[in-house]
Protein backbone atom coordinates (compact mmCIF):
# COMPACT_ATOMS: atom_id res chain seq x y z
CA UNK A 1 0.00 0.00 0.00
CA UNK A 2 1.36 3.37 -0.91
CA UNK A 3 1.79 5.68 1.62
CA UNK A 4 -1.31 7.87 2.90
CA UNK A 5 -1.64 11.41 4.08
CA UNK A 6 -4.06 13.55 4.85
CA UNK A 7 -4.18 17.60 4.68
CA UNK A 8 -7.16 19.14 6.55
CA UNK A 9 -8.46 22.91 5.48
CA UNK A 10 -9.27 24.43 8.93
CA UNK A 11 -8.02 27.83 8.68
CA UNK A 12 -11.06 29.57 7.65
CA UNK A 13 -12.69 31.77 10.56
CA UNK A 14 -16.30 31.12 9.24
CA UNK A 15 -17.57 34.65 9.33
CA UNK A 16 -21.07 33.71 8.55
CA UNK A 17 -21.40 31.03 11.40
CA UNK A 18 -21.54 34.80 13.73
CA UNK A 19 -19.78 33.34 16.36
CA UNK A 20 -17.09 33.58 18.90
CA UNK A 21 -16.08 30.23 18.55
CA UNK A 22 -14.08 28.97 15.73
CA UNK A 23 -15.72 27.31 12.81
CA UNK A 24 -14.53 24.07 12.54
CA UNK A 25 -14.82 23.56 16.18
CA UNK A 26 -18.69 24.12 16.30
CA UNK A 27 -20.34 20.71 17.88
CA UNK A 28 -22.08 18.14 15.98
CA UNK A 29 -23.88 15.72 17.94
CA UNK A 30 -21.21 16.96 21.09
CA UNK A 31 -18.31 16.66 19.07
CA UNK A 32 -16.38 19.09 17.22
CA UNK A 33 -16.81 19.14 13.32
CA UNK A 34 -12.89 18.64 12.27
CA UNK A 35 -12.98 16.05 15.26
CA UNK A 36 -15.28 14.01 13.54
CA UNK A 37 -13.29 14.53 10.52
CA UNK A 38 -10.10 13.58 12.38
CA UNK A 39 -11.47 10.36 13.93
CA UNK A 40 -12.62 8.69 10.49
CA UNK A 41 -9.41 9.54 8.90
CA UNK A 42 -8.03 7.44 12.27
CA UNK A 43 -9.53 4.26 10.28
CA UNK A 44 -8.32 4.83 7.20
CA UNK A 45 -4.41 3.97 7.35
CA UNK A 46 -3.33 7.63 7.10
CA UNK A 47 0.45 7.77 7.81
CA UNK A 48 0.54 11.70 8.36
CA UNK A 49 -2.74 13.96 9.11
CA UNK A 50 -1.63 17.59 8.86
CA UNK A 51 -4.04 20.63 9.23
CA UNK A 52 -4.40 23.90 8.04
CA UNK A 53 -4.86 26.10 10.96
CA UNK A 54 -5.67 29.83 11.02
CA UNK A 55 -8.03 31.64 13.09
CA UNK A 56 -8.39 29.95 16.63
CA UNK A 57 -5.01 27.55 16.13
CA UNK A 58 -4.31 27.18 19.58
CA UNK A 59 -7.86 26.38 20.29
CA UNK A 60 -7.94 23.28 17.30
CA UNK A 61 -4.48 22.33 18.50
CA UNK A 62 -5.82 21.78 22.22
CA UNK A 63 -9.27 19.76 20.53
CA UNK A 64 -6.93 17.15 18.39
CA UNK A 65 -3.57 16.81 20.48
CA UNK A 66 -0.53 15.13 19.12
CA UNK A 67 -2.56 12.85 16.44
CA UNK A 68 -2.17 16.30 13.71
CA UNK A 69 0.81 17.89 12.68
CA UNK A 70 -0.07 21.68 12.34
CA UNK A 71 0.76 24.36 9.47
CA UNK A 72 0.11 27.92 9.98
CA UNK A 73 -1.68 30.25 7.08
CA UNK A 74 -2.04 33.26 8.37
CA UNK A 75 -3.37 34.93 5.55
CA UNK A 76 -6.65 33.15 3.80
CA UNK A 77 -5.86 33.27 0.36
CA UNK A 78 -7.52 30.49 -0.69
CA UNK A 79 -7.80 26.68 -0.76
CA UNK A 80 -4.82 26.07 -3.20
CA UNK A 81 -2.81 28.43 -0.84
CA UNK A 82 -3.67 26.73 1.85
CA UNK A 83 -2.56 23.78 0.76
CA UNK A 84 0.48 24.91 -0.25
CA UNK A 85 1.23 25.44 3.86
CA UNK A 86 1.97 21.65 4.20
CA UNK A 87 4.67 21.41 1.64
CA UNK A 88 7.23 21.66 4.44
CA UNK A 89 5.94 19.02 5.63
CA UNK A 90 5.21 16.48 2.54
CA UNK A 91 7.42 18.31 -0.05
CA UNK A 92 8.82 15.04 -1.92
CA UNK A 93 6.95 12.14 -0.31
CA UNK A 94 5.64 9.50 -2.61
CA UNK A 95 1.93 8.23 -2.10
CA UNK A 96 -1.39 9.73 -1.90
CA UNK A 97 -3.00 13.30 -0.14
CA UNK A 98 -5.95 13.13 0.39
CA UNK A 99 -7.48 17.06 0.83
CA UNK A 100 -10.80 17.67 2.78
CA UNK A 101 -12.72 20.60 4.48
CA UNK A 102 -12.85 20.59 8.19
CA UNK A 103 -16.47 21.73 7.77
CA UNK A 104 -17.36 18.48 6.62
CA UNK A 105 -18.34 16.69 9.53
CA UNK A 106 -20.72 13.96 8.00
CA UNK A 107 -18.13 12.48 5.96
CA UNK A 108 -17.71 8.79 6.64
CA UNK A 109 -14.48 6.52 6.99
CA UNK A 110 -16.24 4.09 3.72
CA UNK A 111 -16.44 7.16 1.27
CA UNK A 112 -12.85 8.28 2.10
CA UNK A 113 -11.64 4.58 1.97
CA UNK A 114 -13.68 4.38 -1.68
CA UNK A 115 -12.33 7.27 -2.84
CA UNK A 116 -8.53 6.25 -2.03
CA UNK A 117 -9.12 2.92 -3.45
CA UNK A 118 -10.38 4.35 -6.90
CA UNK A 119 -7.81 7.08 -6.75
CA UNK A 120 -4.99 3.96 -6.03
CA UNK A 121 -6.74 1.39 -8.31
CA UNK A 122 -6.77 4.21 -11.23
CA UNK A 123 -3.51 5.47 -10.86
CA UNK A 124 -4.59 8.87 -11.17
CA UNK A 125 -2.84 11.67 -10.36
CA UNK A 126 -6.13 13.23 -8.80
CA UNK A 127 -9.63 11.95 -7.88
CA UNK A 128 -12.26 14.14 -7.08
CA UNK A 129 -14.97 13.13 -4.69
CA UNK A 130 -18.38 13.99 -6.41
CA UNK A 131 -22.24 13.49 -5.70
CA UNK A 132 -25.19 14.02 -7.00
CA UNK A 133 -27.04 16.92 -6.06
CA UNK A 134 -30.54 17.23 -6.44
CA UNK A 135 -30.43 21.41 -6.84
CA UNK A 136 -27.13 21.78 -7.61
CA UNK A 137 -27.04 25.27 -7.99
CA UNK A 138 -24.09 27.16 -6.85
CA UNK A 139 -21.58 24.18 -6.58
CA UNK A 140 -19.12 23.06 -9.29
CA UNK A 141 -20.32 20.83 -11.79
CA UNK A 142 -18.36 17.38 -13.16
CA UNK A 143 -17.97 17.48 -17.01
CA UNK A 144 -17.16 14.15 -18.23
CA UNK A 145 -16.37 12.52 -21.62
CA UNK A 146 -17.73 9.49 -22.90
CA UNK A 147 -15.25 7.02 -21.18
CA UNK A 148 -16.50 8.27 -17.94
CA UNK A 149 -13.09 10.38 -17.21
CA UNK A 150 -13.31 14.04 -16.21
CA UNK A 151 -12.86 16.49 -18.50
CA UNK A 152 -12.86 19.76 -16.48
CA UNK A 153 -15.01 21.47 -13.84
CA UNK A 154 -17.27 23.66 -14.40
CA UNK A 155 -18.34 26.30 -11.78
CA UNK A 156 -21.92 27.34 -11.76
CA UNK A 157 -21.40 31.02 -12.30
CA UNK A 158 -19.50 29.80 -15.86
CA UNK A 159 -21.44 27.23 -16.86
CA UNK A 160 -23.58 27.07 -20.19
CA UNK A 161 -27.29 26.49 -19.65
CA UNK A 162 -27.06 22.92 -20.86
CA UNK A 163 -23.78 22.41 -18.34
CA UNK A 164 -26.01 23.45 -15.27
CA UNK A 165 -28.27 20.74 -16.49
CA UNK A 166 -25.92 18.34 -14.95
CA UNK A 167 -26.20 17.27 -11.57
CA UNK A 168 -22.46 15.73 -10.37
CA UNK A 169 -20.73 18.15 -8.31
CA UNK A 170 -17.44 18.34 -6.89
CA UNK A 171 -17.35 18.33 -3.26
CA UNK A 172 -14.67 20.09 -2.45
CA UNK A 173 -12.62 16.82 -1.47
CA UNK A 174 -9.85 15.54 -3.31
CA UNK A 175 -6.85 12.95 -3.69
CA UNK A 176 -3.98 13.77 -5.04
CA UNK A 177 -0.25 12.33 -6.44
CA UNK A 178 1.64 13.92 -3.41
CA UNK A 179 4.51 14.64 -5.74
CA UNK A 180 2.01 15.94 -8.52
CA UNK A 181 0.04 18.01 -5.96
CA UNK A 182 3.09 20.07 -5.23
CA UNK A 183 4.67 20.11 -8.81
CA UNK A 184 1.19 21.73 -10.22
CA UNK A 185 0.81 23.72 -7.19
CA UNK A 186 3.70 26.07 -7.69
CA UNK A 187 1.86 26.99 -10.95
CA UNK A 188 -1.03 28.00 -9.55
CA UNK A 189 -2.17 31.59 -10.30
CA UNK A 190 -4.43 34.26 -8.12
CA UNK A 191 -5.78 36.23 -11.40
CA UNK A 192 -8.98 36.14 -10.27
CA UNK A 193 -11.40 38.84 -8.93
CA UNK A 194 -10.38 37.12 -5.23
CA UNK A 195 -7.25 37.07 -5.80
CA UNK A 196 -6.77 33.72 -4.61
CA UNK A 197 -4.99 30.57 -5.23
CA UNK A 198 -7.87 27.99 -5.59
CA UNK A 199 -7.02 23.97 -5.65
CA UNK A 200 -9.51 22.99 -8.38
CA UNK A 201 -6.99 24.69 -10.70
CA UNK A 202 -4.80 21.65 -10.11
CA UNK A 203 -7.02 19.31 -11.50
CA UNK A 204 -6.94 21.72 -14.69
CA UNK A 205 -2.98 22.10 -14.45
CA UNK A 206 -2.79 18.30 -14.49
CA UNK A 207 -5.87 17.41 -17.11
CA UNK A 208 -3.74 20.30 -19.31
CA UNK A 209 -0.59 17.99 -18.71
CA UNK A 210 -2.41 14.53 -20.19
CA UNK A 211 -2.63 12.76 -16.47
CA UNK A 212 -5.23 10.98 -15.93
CA UNK A 213 -8.09 12.63 -13.35
CA UNK A 214 -10.80 10.23 -12.48
CA UNK A 215 -13.52 11.11 -10.00
CA UNK A 216 -15.70 8.85 -7.23
CA UNK A 217 -19.27 9.54 -6.89
CA UNK A 218 -20.03 9.32 -3.40
CA UNK A 219 -22.96 7.11 -2.32
CA UNK A 220 -24.88 9.75 -0.13
CA UNK A 221 -24.61 13.90 -1.07
CA UNK A 222 -25.60 14.48 2.66
CA UNK A 223 -22.03 13.20 3.43
CA UNK A 224 -20.69 15.90 1.76
CA UNK A 225 -22.31 18.88 2.50
CA UNK A 226 -20.28 21.61 4.57
CA UNK A 227 -21.12 23.83 7.48
CA UNK A 228 -21.02 27.60 6.56
CA UNK A 229 -23.59 29.22 9.02
CA UNK A 230 -26.11 27.99 11.73
CA UNK A 231 -28.82 26.76 9.30
CA UNK A 232 -26.30 24.52 7.96
CA UNK A 233 -25.20 23.41 11.41
CA UNK A 234 -28.58 22.65 12.56
CA UNK A 235 -29.32 20.59 9.10
CA UNK A 236 -25.39 18.89 9.74
CA UNK A 237 -26.61 17.97 13.70
CA UNK A 238 -29.96 16.29 12.27
CA UNK A 239 -28.59 14.51 9.92
CA UNK A 240 -25.72 12.89 12.11
CA UNK A 241 -28.63 12.20 14.81
CA UNK A 242 -30.20 10.49 12.31
CA UNK A 243 -27.07 8.19 11.49
CA UNK A 244 -26.16 7.91 15.25
CA UNK A 245 -29.83 6.79 16.13
CA UNK A 246 -30.83 4.08 13.07
CA UNK A 247 -27.12 2.73 13.69
CA UNK A 248 -28.11 2.36 17.04
CA UNK A 249 -31.39 0.69 16.76
CA UNK A 250 -29.90 -1.78 13.84
CA UNK A 251 -27.99 -2.95 17.07
CA UNK A 252 -30.60 -3.44 18.91
CA UNK A 253 -31.22 -0.84 20.72
CA UNK A 254 -35.27 0.72 21.35
CA UNK A 255 -35.83 4.43 20.78
CA UNK A 256 -39.71 5.27 21.73
CA UNK A 257 -39.32 8.27 19.41
CA UNK A 258 -35.98 8.96 17.49
CA UNK A 259 -36.63 12.30 16.32
CA UNK A 260 -36.76 13.49 20.38
CA UNK A 261 -33.84 11.07 21.03
CA UNK A 262 -30.18 12.64 20.95
CA UNK A 263 -27.18 10.60 21.11
CA UNK A 264 -24.17 11.98 20.85
CA UNK A 265 -21.45 10.37 18.09
CA UNK A 266 -19.26 8.56 20.93
CA UNK A 267 -21.73 6.90 23.10
CA UNK A 268 -21.47 3.15 23.40
CA UNK A 269 -25.21 1.54 24.45
CA UNK A 270 -26.10 -2.17 24.76
CA UNK A 271 -28.29 -4.29 23.24
CA UNK A 272 -32.37 -4.42 24.75
CA UNK A 273 -31.72 -0.78 26.13
CA UNK A 274 -35.19 1.20 25.80
CA UNK A 275 -34.22 5.24 25.02
CA UNK A 276 -37.78 7.14 26.11
CA UNK A 277 -38.49 10.55 24.44
CA UNK A 278 -36.93 13.73 25.41
CA UNK A 279 -33.07 11.52 26.31
CA UNK A 280 -30.06 13.48 26.16
CA UNK A 281 -26.81 11.27 26.08
CA UNK A 282 -24.01 12.96 25.64
CA UNK A 283 -19.90 12.49 25.80
CA UNK A 284 -18.13 9.11 26.03
CA UNK A 285 -21.36 7.60 27.79
CA UNK A 286 -21.13 3.72 27.55
CA UNK A 287 -24.86 2.47 28.69
CA UNK A 288 -25.45 -1.45 29.47
CA UNK A 289 -28.01 -3.90 28.11
CA UNK A 290 -31.63 -3.83 28.93
CA UNK A 291 -31.53 -0.40 30.68
CA UNK A 292 -34.72 1.85 30.47
CA UNK A 293 -33.91 5.58 30.57
CA UNK A 294 -36.18 8.27 30.53
CA UNK A 295 -38.26 10.29 29.57
CA UNK A 296 -36.08 13.81 29.87
CA UNK A 297 -33.16 12.15 31.40
CA UNK A 298 -29.45 13.76 30.51
CA UNK A 299 -26.50 11.25 31.17
CA UNK A 300 -23.18 12.71 30.19
CA UNK A 301 -19.87 11.31 30.47
CA UNK A 302 -21.13 8.10 32.68
CA UNK A 303 -20.66 4.77 32.55
CA UNK A 304 -24.01 2.74 33.43
CA UNK A 305 -24.62 -0.97 34.23
CA UNK A 306 -27.07 -3.69 32.81
CA UNK A 307 -30.71 -3.28 33.75
CA UNK A 308 -30.55 -0.08 35.15
CA UNK A 309 -33.40 2.44 35.04
CA UNK A 310 -32.61 6.05 34.94
CA UNK A 311 -36.23 8.59 34.95
CA UNK A 312 -36.16 11.88 34.11
CA UNK A 313 -33.00 12.59 36.25
CA UNK A 314 -29.74 13.80 35.71
CA UNK A 315 -26.40 12.07 35.74
CA UNK A 316 -23.02 13.36 35.15
CA UNK A 317 -19.52 12.10 35.20
CA UNK A 318 -20.92 9.16 37.28
CA UNK A 319 -19.75 5.52 37.22
CA UNK A 320 -23.34 3.41 38.36
CA UNK A 321 -23.42 0.05 38.35
CA UNK A 322 -26.03 -2.74 37.30
CA UNK A 323 -29.94 -3.42 38.81
CA UNK A 324 -29.44 0.15 40.17
CA UNK A 325 -32.48 2.43 39.79
CA UNK A 326 -32.07 6.25 39.50
CA UNK A 327 -35.17 8.81 39.90
CA UNK A 328 -37.39 10.38 39.07
CA UNK A 329 -35.87 13.85 39.48
CA UNK A 330 -32.59 12.86 41.10
CA UNK A 331 -29.09 14.51 40.27
CA UNK A 332 -26.13 12.67 40.80
CA UNK A 333 -23.38 15.30 39.99
CA UNK A 334 -19.68 14.22 39.33
CA UNK A 335 -17.66 11.25 40.77
CA UNK A 336 -20.51 9.55 41.76
CA UNK A 337 -20.21 5.91 41.89
CA UNK A 338 -23.39 3.52 42.91
CA UNK A 339 -22.61 -0.47 43.33
CA UNK A 340 -25.00 -3.10 42.62
CA UNK A 341 -28.80 -2.49 43.58
CA UNK A 342 -28.46 0.70 44.83
CA UNK A 343 -31.80 3.08 44.71
CA UNK A 344 -31.57 6.53 44.54
CA UNK A 345 -34.90 8.06 44.57
CA UNK A 346 -36.60 11.29 44.12
CA UNK A 347 -35.25 14.73 44.54
CA UNK A 348 -32.25 13.20 46.18
CA UNK A 349 -28.79 14.95 45.00
CA UNK A 350 -25.51 13.20 45.19
CA UNK A 351 -21.56 15.07 44.89
CA UNK A 352 -18.58 12.53 45.19
CA UNK A 353 -20.49 10.24 47.12
CA UNK A 354 -19.68 5.97 46.92
CA UNK A 355 -22.79 3.82 47.82
CA UNK A 356 -22.56 0.34 48.45
CA UNK A 357 -24.18 -2.71 47.24
CA UNK A 358 -28.00 -2.28 48.24
CA UNK A 359 -28.04 0.90 49.87
CA UNK A 360 -31.03 3.14 49.42
CA UNK A 361 -31.63 6.85 49.65
CA UNK A 362 -35.13 7.03 48.55
CA UNK A 363 -36.32 10.76 48.79
CA UNK A 364 -35.26 13.94 49.31
CA UNK A 365 -31.74 13.93 50.23
CA UNK A 366 -28.33 15.79 49.65
CA UNK A 367 -25.20 13.58 49.97
CA UNK A 368 -22.16 14.67 49.54
CA UNK A 369 -18.55 14.24 49.92
CA UNK A 370 -19.80 10.85 50.97
CA UNK A 371 -18.16 6.94 51.96
CA UNK A 372 -21.78 4.87 51.96
CA UNK A 373 -21.20 1.04 53.00
CA UNK A 374 -23.41 -1.72 51.65
CA UNK A 375 -27.23 -2.52 52.44
CA UNK A 376 -27.56 1.13 54.01
CA UNK A 377 -30.92 2.74 54.39
CA UNK A 378 -30.80 6.84 54.40
CA UNK A 379 -34.05 7.76 54.99
CA UNK A 380 -36.44 11.14 53.61
CA UNK A 381 -34.65 14.37 54.27
CA UNK A 382 -31.31 13.86 55.21
CA UNK A 383 -27.97 15.25 54.41
CA UNK A 384 -24.51 15.14 54.99
CA UNK A 385 -22.94 18.93 56.24
CA UNK A 386 -20.12 19.00 54.00
CA UNK A 387 -19.06 22.64 53.85
CA UNK A 388 -18.42 25.14 56.28
CA UNK A 389 -17.69 27.98 54.17
CA UNK A 390 -13.90 26.85 53.12
CA UNK A 391 -13.41 23.31 53.25
CA UNK A 392 -15.31 20.24 51.91
CA UNK A 393 -15.66 17.23 54.65
CA UNK A 394 -15.90 13.41 54.44
CA UNK A 395 -18.92 11.55 56.08
CA UNK A 396 -18.73 7.83 56.53
CA UNK A 397 -21.50 5.61 56.34
CA UNK A 398 -20.53 2.19 57.42
CA UNK A 399 -21.94 -1.27 56.37
CA UNK A 400 -25.78 -1.85 57.18
CA UNK A 401 -26.39 1.44 59.50
CA UNK A 402 -29.88 3.06 59.15
CA UNK A 403 -30.10 7.17 59.43
CA UNK A 404 -33.68 7.83 60.19
CA UNK A 405 -35.59 10.97 58.34
CA UNK A 406 -34.40 14.31 58.72
CA UNK A 407 -30.60 13.64 59.47
CA UNK A 408 -27.93 16.12 59.90
CA UNK A 409 -24.79 14.54 59.33
CA UNK A 410 -21.93 16.63 60.74
CA UNK A 411 -18.68 16.02 58.63
CA UNK A 412 -16.37 15.48 58.96
CA UNK A 413 -18.12 11.85 61.35
CA UNK A 414 -18.26 8.61 60.62
CA UNK A 415 -21.72 6.22 61.28
CA UNK A 416 -20.44 2.74 62.04
CA UNK A 417 -21.85 -0.67 61.21
CA UNK A 418 -25.41 -1.39 61.59
CA UNK A 419 -25.62 1.60 63.79
CA UNK A 420 -28.96 3.62 64.09
CA UNK A 421 -29.37 7.34 63.88
CA UNK A 422 -32.98 8.52 65.24
CA UNK A 423 -34.97 11.09 63.00
CA UNK A 424 -34.19 14.31 63.41
CA UNK A 425 -31.00 14.19 64.97
CA UNK A 426 -27.97 16.36 63.95
CA UNK A 427 -24.83 14.41 64.45
CA UNK A 428 -21.53 15.91 65.25
CA UNK A 429 -19.68 13.35 66.64
CA UNK A 430 -18.61 9.15 65.15
CA UNK A 431 -21.59 6.72 66.20
CA UNK A 432 -20.00 3.51 67.18
CA UNK A 433 -21.54 0.39 65.43
CA UNK A 434 -24.14 -1.44 66.74
CA UNK A 435 -24.92 2.16 68.70
CA UNK A 436 -28.57 4.09 68.49
CA UNK A 437 -27.56 7.81 68.48
CA UNK A 438 -30.10 10.70 69.10
CA UNK A 439 -28.85 13.95 69.02
CA UNK A 440 -32.47 16.29 69.44
CA UNK A 441 -33.70 18.38 72.28
CA UNK A 442 -36.02 16.40 74.30
CA UNK A 443 -39.58 17.41 73.81
CA UNK A 444 -41.44 19.91 76.07
CA UNK A 445 -45.18 20.79 75.85
CA UNK A 446 -46.43 23.90 77.09
CA UNK A 447 -50.12 23.65 78.21
CA UNK A 448 -52.09 26.62 78.04
CA UNK A 449 -49.47 28.77 75.62
CA UNK A 450 -52.15 30.03 72.81
CA UNK A 451 -54.39 31.52 75.92
CA UNK A 452 -51.64 32.60 78.23
CA UNK A 453 -50.18 34.85 74.80
CA UNK A 454 -53.75 36.15 73.58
Amino acid sequence: MNNRYAVILAAGKGTRMKSDLYKVLHPVCGKPMVQHIVDELKQCSISRMIAVVGHGAEMVKDQLGQDVSYVLQEEQLGTGHAVMRAEGLLNGESGTTVVLCGDTPLITRETIEALLHEHEQRKAKATILTAVADDPAGYGRILRNQAGAVEKIVEHKDASDEERLVKEINTGTYCFDNEALFAALKQVKNDNVQGEYYLPDVIEILRAQGELIAAYQSPDFNETIGVNDRVALSKAESLMKQRINEKLMRAGVTMIDPVQTYVSADAKIGRETVLYPGCIIKGETIIGERCTIGPFTEIENSKIGNETTVRQSVVLDSDVGSLVSIGPFAHLRPKTQLSDHVKVGNFVELKKAVMGEGSKASHLSYLGDAEIGDHVNVGCGSITVNYDGKNKYLTKIEDGAFIGCNTNLIAPVTVGKDAFVAAGSTITEDVPGEALAIARQRQTNKEGYVKKNN
